[in-house]
């Protein structure tokens, strides 16, 4: 006999199929091998009785403060801990109960069966601009065409092109600007068609620099702004472009003075389902969310996004991470930008491990060496 504990990070479903479980029981124990914790703010305290019972009766728990039980203070934070099939059947018992506890079984059903992605996708920065806050990523004419075709070598499934910096502190400049930094680029690529060999991201929320790029193979619209503009939300519709939807409080001059949120998730959250509402009413079929890291957000915002951005997945769509090289890494170690790739690295896998499929970076090559390393070690 050999007995071998394995990771919970494994990929479950390949494991059983190695063992030759059938297809029923695969699905049976992979339920059994997913674990949700789920924190519930603000709770009725009878609710948080009746839900700690129910969690129990099915081998799941709900952690409860102290006076619980005696209904010490009438509303309470309780952290549930449940199997994926555990969480289906309490869906299914808190349906029928008081307290407020109906609507919270929808909250919950939503967690139910959450997509994550099985590829990821490399999206390579290339700047047009002389004031982005990392150097190596600025390029011009003849120059910017080589990083394209050098990062496309190394494993670029997207291309990102920007002309206007949006670091903190930056100012905006005029619509003509932006068009005279990325109009050589754009008609380049255009004219050696390389919207054939990858994908290419316009990074913009002016109208007529997206127009100009949607007309020449750009087919990806990374608003920052999160289609604040309705013309650039029409402009998406209409040309059939994918919409990068990117949370950010107040605008780029100002976003790091003094940031706060009551619950950032919460926030985040509620941000994206209206833009996505508005998104889908001028017919954007293709949509990308990105919470923003870095842009009004603490260090303590940007972590916690990070590491829970399974959340998102609920609401159906792609998830776009973009730490590379920020300042969030010098916070926690410091260091200049370009000091901050093993950081980089170490954000963008712990998202991925959470849902993220596609992350935004400064170095192709070493995380696309990341990426396939992580994915052979989760077997």
């Amino acid at each position: 006999m050999v007995v071998e504990k394995l990771s919970n990070t494994i990929d479950l479903r390949r494991e059983l199929k190695t063992l030759g479980v059938d297809g029923g029981g695969i699905s049976i124990l992979e339920d059994k091998g997913s674990l949700h914790l789920i924190r519930i703010r603000d709770l009725h305290v009878g609710a948080a009785n009746i839900l700690k019972q129910d969690a129990l009766s099915i081998g799941a728990d709900l952690a409860v403060p102290k006076g619980t039980v005696t209904a010490l203070t009438p509303r309470v934070d309780v952290l549930l801990i449940a199997s994926e099939r555990q969480l289906q059947q309490l869906v299914k018992k808190e349906k029928a109960q008081p307290f407020g506890l109906k609507q919270l079984s929808m909250e919950l059903e939503s967690f139910c069966h959450l997509k994550y992605e099985n590829r990821v996708s490399i999206m390579g920065i290339l700047n047009a601009n002389d004031d982005s806050f990392y150097h190596a990523s600025r390029f011009q004419g003849s120059q910017a065409i080589k990083r394209i075709e050098t990062m496309i070598q190394e494993g670029a499934d997207i291309i990102d092109l920007g002309g206007v910096s949006s670091r903190p502190g930056s100012v905006a400049v005029s619509a003509e600007e932006e068009l005279r930094r990325v109009r050589p680029i754009i008609d380049a690529l255009y004219e050696q068609r390389l919207y054939e060999k990858t994908t290419f991201s316009l990074d913009s929320y002016e109208p007529e620099v997206i127009s100009y790029a949607l007309e020449r193979g750009f087919t990806i619209i990374n608003d920052i702004t999160g289609l604040a503009n309705d013309e650039v939300a029409r402009l998406c519709g209409s040309y059939g472009a994918t919409a990068v939807i990117m949370h950010m409080q107040g605008e780029p001059v100002n976003m790091q003075e003094n940031p706060a949120y009551f619950s950032v998730i919460a926030d985040v959250e509620h941000f994206f389902r209206e833009r996505i509402a508005k998104a889908e009413s001028y017919g954007i079929k293709e949509i990308i969310l990105d919470c923003g890291i870095g842009f009004g957000k603490r260090l303590e915002d940007n972590l916690s996004l990070i590491t829970n951005q399974s959340h998102f997945l609920r609401l159906g769509k792609k998830m776009l991470v973009g730490a590379s090289r920020k300042s969030m890494i010098d916070a926690i170690s410091p260091s200049s930008s370009d000091e901050r790739l093993a950081g980089s690295l170490a954000i963008h896998l712990k998202a991925i491990e959470q849902g993220a499929s596609i992350v935004r970076v400064h170095d192709v090559k070493e995380h696309a060496q990341a990426i396939n390393v992580w994915k052979a070690l989760r077997g």
